[in-house]
Formats: structure tokens, C-alpha cells, sequence
């Protein structure tokens, strides 16, 4: 029973820009009805503003609202906002994430209590809200990181913070499967953005250039978010018959 963009009310968290601004473009490219597209902090208003006047000139309607969405009553907020303006919604992909890259032994209280808020937490609550809200046959997809089948160093907080999501999508799809809701995680490799370059050294950017088994395919060696975005459209859509998974999308960085 293919299912299609067509009419359908999507939640973007972190829809702003990098790779959530570019899926808000492609849905709506591809026909979604409306796109609200999420952004947490005035730093990104300009960003969200920008998403919303493309959005709007692919011919979909959307509107930008900003929360921090490691406190429940910002999720709450942002699908009731949604539902109250359109009535439903159909779709809610989840992009937002934080890194930190350090070795187990330099890592803080802090550290902990910040990435596992905006990683674990704030994913899990999003959930939730998605599946209290979501029309039936809707659609849930979480972005998490190749890097939870990594074997390397300096990266245990912020991996480890990501690992609960797959946990989270499996029991969400197996207890709102009754209503055709099928939730999946999607982990892409690198990718070729800010949120990337911030955490590495010149030696260990290089290396994740040439990391993956088709990295000379590619203009930087990283995962380009453009080969990301069709394969979030296809799980919201005509792959709605895979549920309960992670999904890496990585061209070999990573596999298990």
C-alpha cells in the first residue's frame, strides 16, 4: 500500500539548515503539504527564516518555530503548534544532535549531562509526542550517526548518547504498529557540514575522507547530505513498510 507526500504535515526538528534544511526543501519539492520547520535557538533564526521562504516557494506551506527540545513542554508545544495550525501531522523526522569528541578520560559531568540531553533525551521525547500526535499511517524517522558501529577512539559520549535511539525505535514500532506508524533511525557517515569539521584535526578529517569504501565517489570523500535526503523521503513514503530499523547510509564507513 505505497503511500505518497501528498497532503501530508511535516515536523522537521532541527529543520533549519545542514541536513534538516535541505530535507524540508526535498519534501517539500516532492509535494508534502505543509513543513514546520523546527530550529532551537535564536542563533538559527536566519537559517529557519531562509528554509521557510524556499519551503513556501516550492509551493508548500511552513512556518519556523524555535524550542529547545530537551524540555518535554517544547515538544508538546511544537506538535500541538503544528496540529493547531493544519490539523494533523503526518510525518516527524528528527535531525537535532550535538557532538562532543573526546577521550573517556577528558570528558566532564557536564559533557555527559549536555549530549545525553540533546541526543537521548530530547530524541526520545520528540518520539513520544510524535506518537501521541501522528495521524495513523504516519511516519517517524530519528537521524542518528554511523559511529555506532565504530571502533575508535574519543568518540564513546557522543555515539553512546545516540545508541538508546535504536532501542527507542524498535519498542515505538512495535507498540504503534497496530496504527500503520512505522518509525526507523537513519545513520548517515560524516557528513560534509559544519557539525563535522568542528570536532577534527586536519590528520583525522583525512582520514574520514578516504574512510568509506566509496569514497572517491564523492566530491569530499564524506557523506554528502544530498544522498541523504532521498533516502529520508523514501522511508516516509514508499518505504513505509520498513520499520523498527537503523538504517546506515554511509557507503561503507561503517557496517555491521
Amino acid at each position: 500500500m505505497p503511500s505518497t507526500l501528498k497532503d501530508k504535515v511535516v515536523i522537521i526538528g532541527g529543520g533549519a539548515k545542514n541536513l534538516g534544511g535541505l530535507i524540508s526543501r526535498d519534501l517539500a519539492q516532492h509535494g508534502a503539504k505543509a513543513i514546520v520547520v523546527h530550529y532551537n535557538s535564536a542563533a538559527t533564526q536566519a537559517a529557519a527564516d531562509e528554509t521557510v521562504a524556499a519551503v513556501k516557494a516550492a509551493g508548500a506551506e511552513a512556518f519556523a518555530i524555535q524550542g529547545d527540545l530537551t524540555k518535554v513542554a517544547e515538544n508538546q508545544r511544537l506538535f500541538a503548534e503544528t496540529k493547531s495550525r493544519f490539523g494533523k501531522v503526518d510525518i516527524a523526522v528528527n535531525t537535532t544532535g550535538m557532538v562532543i569528541k573526546k577521550p573517556i578520560l577528558e570528558c566532564t559531568e557536564d559533557d555527559y549531562d549536555k549530549i545525553f540531553a540533546i541526543n537521548s533525551k530530547a530524541a526520545f521525547f520528540f518520539m513520544q509526542e510524535a506518537g501521541r500526535t501522528l495521524s495513523d499511517r504516519g511516519k517517524i524517522v530519528t537521524i542518528v550517526s554511523s559511529l555506532l558501529a565504530a571502533y575508535t577512539d574519543s568518540y564513546a559520549i557522543y555515539p553512546g548518547s545516540k545508541a538508546p535511539i535504536e532501542h527507542f525505535t524498535r519498542a515505538a514500532s512495535k507498540e504503534w504498529g497496530a496504527r500503520g506508524i512505522s518509525v526507523n533511525a537513519l545513520g548517515p557517515g560524516p557528513m560534509e557540514t559544519p557539525f563535522f569539521y568542528g570536532q577534527e584535526t586536519k590528520e583525522s578529517t583525512a582520514y574520514n575522507q578516504s574512510a568509506a569504501a566509496l569514497s572517491k565517489y564523492t566530491k569530499t570523500g564524506l557523506t554528502d547530505i544530498a544522498d541523504i535526503t532521498p533516502i529520508v523521503r523514501f522511508l516516509v513514503t514508499e518505504g513505509w513498510w520498513i520499520t523498527g530499523q537503523c538504517i546506515f547510509a554511509n557507503g561503507g564507513y561503517t557496517t555491521r
